[in-house]
């Protein structure tokens, strides 16, 4: 299916998807949890710089967008892991694309910034 580039509602629904999986957390997120199921504070210490509130909004937000599961079992305190489902594996793929692509041009880019930060001043 084609999708014209002037079709309103094709653009909300990519806009939205896009405002998920390209937040800097659920990019991170997605990137630890590639390496299997983790519990809440080991995602939280490896992370480092992300509050309790935003780690709990990021995950539920993936949870609800079919990307992450929460699985609790009944141990006192109760255990929650959290992994990625098929869908989330395949995001992987376009993550790691970036992410590569961010490491390949990080010296380009902040040159560009230099020069504009340069230019403006």
């Amino acid at each position: 299916m084609t999708l014209s580039h002037r079709d309103e509602t094709a653009c909300r629904g990519i806009s939205d998807v896009l405002s998920r999986v390209g937040d800097k957390w659920t990019v991170l997120v997605v990137e630890l949890l590639s390496e299997g199921p983790m519990r809440f504070n080991e995602l939280r210490r490896l992370i480092g710089n992300i509050s309790q509130k935003m780690l709990t909004a990021t995950l539920r937000g993936l949870e609800r967008d079919g990307l992450v599961t929460r699985t609790v079992y009944p141990t006192i305190p109760p255990r929650v892991d959290y992994e990625l489902t098929d869908l989330g594996r395949e995001l992987r793929v376009p993550v790691k694309a970036l992410a590569l692509w961010a490491r390949e041009n990080i010296g380009r880019i902040n040159a560009a910034r230099a020069r504009f930060d340069g230019d403006a001043g």
